[in-house]
């Protein structure tokens, strides 16, 4: 077992280009792992959880407990005000480095933890590639999304139908990408056309080519050399188990005080004639908006105390799917977004998956592994295969790398006339063609033109009868 609590790796020559990332789904142990490491390595942990920066709701934004920190300095948790918006990528991304350059300034090494992924990605990598139709706004290349843009160009504020005429007309290569429907990245890509003079698909290009050329000099991707990348996971089922268990003891921690709390600054708000946007920041937190009408209904005061009692555990069970469904989202983005970023640097082997599934074995499956592991990036020791740490690794991994092998990125949209549906992608393309739904318009659309035809045989026929009867009248 590692025993010692500092690491002896504390003087500055180890941390020059070490950062350590945890990342995850709730309710894995990522906050755990932090801590464990940041005690073995001399470490402090930088918060990624966009929910986590808002001060004064400790419960319903899943910050770990004071005394749960052994200690360790914690930056940006609880130091943004309820009523402020949540930090733009760029933001978080510029405060995130200043804090990295100063924590290696002191000799210690930083771990950076967090749900909010493309938070963390941000840091990770180099200034590359903005996504498209991504949330990140922050590179030189691409101007921010402007609240005033609409006011400029009012067709951005057009059905996304409208907006894709358009699209098409500038720029056929992103109309080409985007569902019709998808009226957010539709108007993406028109708002940079109107915005920089020139065409998104062009921009994405360049910036595609820039990120192939720097792999090719060996420069690298990711930011910091010495990155190692902890996914804890667990099993879907025993998480799902775990979360709401958890969503109980928030209950009893005292869930209902902060939300009624969030609730109350709205009233006041209100009655100042100020209507808070409760689309953003920390009013979309899981544990808050699901109470909305349990908080309704009580200011209301038209249920009695059984129906009241029934709308709380209604509202209560929206927590518990929302949690899970959050869950889930967290892992598709590793899965697919982290995944991807980091097979295009070359680096996916410095992503590897814990197995928090059974929390008995933590120290074996979670702790342990995890040490060895920093202990190699900090002597610059080669580090096993990523799949060699579990059966679970394993799993996901040789699929996410099998997928990789045989899958052909296509940006292509294909629209089928038949089931009046686009499709993103040649695999979609390919499952949509043989699903049952599109056989099924097939044979329905079959139907409807054999009955068109029948229907225009009948009328044919109905005229020529009529042409017949007036030429007999007329003889």
């Amino acid at each position: 077992m590692l025993t010692a609590l500092r690491s002896t790796f504390s003087g500055r020559r180890a941390t020059m280009d070490t950062l350590i990332a945890v990342v995850g789904a709730t309710g894995t142990g990522k906050s755990k792992l932090a801590v464990d490491l940041a005690c073995r390595f001399n470490g402090e942990i930088i918060n990624g959880d966009a929910m986590q920066m808002y001060r004064g709701l400790p419960i319903i934004t899943n910050q770990i407990p004071v005394n749960e920190r052994n200690g360790i300095p914690h930056h940006l948790l609880s130091c943004v005000d309820f009523e402020a918006e949540a930090w733009r990528i760029g933001q978080f991304k510029r405060e995130a480095l200043r804090l990295i350059d100063d924590i290696r300034s002191r000799g210690k090494v930083p771990i950076l933890v967090g749900g909010t992924h493309y938070y963390t990605q941000a840091v990770l990598f180099k200034d590359s590639l903005v996504g498209e139709g991504s949330e990140d706004k922050e590179e030189s290349d691409i101007p921010a999304e402007s609240a005033s843009s609409s006011e400029k160009w009012p067709i951005l504020d057009d059905a996304p139908e409208v907006m894709m005429e358009k699209l098409r007309e500038v720029d056929p290569v992103m109309a080409a990408r985007w569902h019709p429907k998808d009226g957010r990245k539709i108007r993406r890509s028109l708002e940079i056309f109107f915005q920089t003079g020139r065409r998104a698909s062009e921009i994405y290009a360049e910036q595609q080519a820039l990120k192939k050329e720097t792999v090719q000099n060996k420069e690298g991707l990711l930011r910091f050399s010495d990155t190692v990348i902890f996914w804890v996971h667990a099993e879907k089922e025993v998480l799902n188990g775990r979360l709401d268990s958890r969503v109980d003891t928030m209950i009893e921690q005292g869930l209902m005080a902060e939300a009624r709390k969030m609730a109350a600054y709205i009233d006041e708000q209100h009655a100042q004639g100020v209507e808070v946007d409760q689309t953003r920041g920390v009013w979309v937190s899981i544990g808050f908006k699901e109470m909305v009408p349990y908080f309704a209904a009580l200011q209301k005061g038209d249920m009695d105390e059984t129906e009241l009692e029934k709308l709380r555990k209604e509202c209560i069970e929206l927590i518990r799917i929302a949690t899970r469904q959050y869950g889930v989202s967290q892992v598709k983005w590793i899965r697919n977004k982290l995944w991807q970023a980091l097979s295009e640097a070359n680096m996916t082997n410095r992503l590897y998956l814990l197995d928090s599934s059974d929390v008995s074995q933590w120290q074996k499956c979670v702790a342990e592994p995890s040490e060895r592991l920093v202990e190699s990036i900090l002597r610059k020791e080669p580090t096993p295969d990523p799949k060699s740490l579990s059966r679970l690794a394993e799993e996901v991994f040789s699929a996410k790398e099998q997928k990789a092998r045989a899958t052909v990125l296509d940006n292509t949209c294909y629209f089928c006339d038949v089931c009046n549906k686009t499709l993103a992608g040649d695999e979609q393309w390919k499952i949509h063609l043989a699903g049952r739904a599109h056989k099924r318009a097939i044979k329905s659309a079959a139907k409807q033109a054999n009955m068109a035809e029948y229907i225009r045989q009948r009328k044919l026929e109905s005229q020529d009868l009529k042409r017949e009867s007036a030429a007999v009248t007329e003889g």
